[in-house]
């Protein structure tokens, strides 16, 4: 992870956890001095930021907290189900053993990351879980998209998972998912994924409300 990686999950923890609040301008000056770096990395950070809506840039404000659409959300999520949905089908047709371990290593991880309640660690073990079935897919290229909107949509995935019951949710479908995929069953793994990240009615409406809650604390 280079620097101004690094730097653009700290201001987008912040972000989403409310700490900087919607319509908060950020000083790339105010930025560097903070975080003891050049505004080389930060001006980096903050234009990976507004790749996913999270930062704005407007006339004479410069960068402020921003959120997305909710029509361009929905968007980047459909298409993250579909992405997500061939990886599946393809895994189901080519799981090797090597694969069929990891998975079941990073179903693990989420089940303990569950048993604890804790969100963040249960993100972290989800993420593994993803990228784990994207590379079980054995097309570099499809995995390579799968993992590039993945990380786009990083911060409004983990703060989905603190609607209630989400957490014991998730984990009953990386559950599906992980017998789809090991029984070969190209259909179902398809179907089980693109269910899995696809937000929609009382699902969207939280993410939704729960981004704004975020901003507005």
């Amino acid at each position: 992870m280079s620097h101004a990686q690094r730097l653009r999950q700290r201001i987008e923890d912040e972000i989403v956890s409310g700490e900087l609040a919607l319509g908060s301008r950020l000083d790339e000056n105010q930025l560097a001095a903070r975080f003891g770096v050049s505004r080389t990395p930060i001006r980096e950070a903050l234009l990976q930021l507004a790749a996913t809506g999270l930062v704005q840039t407007k006339p004479r404000r410069g960068a402020i907290v921003s959120a997305p659409e909710p029509h361009l959300l929905l968007a980047m999520f459909e298409a993250m189900a579909e992405i997500e949905a061939a990886c599946g089908r393809l895994a189901a047709r080519r799981l090797v053993p090597e694969d069929a371990e990891a998975l079941q290593a990073a179903l693990a991880g989420c089940t303990a990351a569950m048993a604890e309640a804790d969100t963040e660690s249960y993100y972290a073990e989800n993420y593994v879980f993803h990228t784990v079935v994207y590379r079980a897919s054995r097309n570099a290229f499809l995995a390579d998209q799968a993992l590039s909107l993945h990380r786009r949509l990083a911060p409004y995935r983990r703060l989905q998972l603190r609607v209630r019951q989400r957490l014991p949710q998730s984990l009953a479908e990386h559950e599906a998912i992980v017998a789809a995929i090991v029984a070969g069953n190209e259909a179902g793994a398809a179907e089980a994924l693109r269910s899995h990240v696809i937000v929609q009615g009382d699902r969207f409406t939280d993410l939704v409300a729960g981004l704004r809650a975020s901003n507005a604390a």
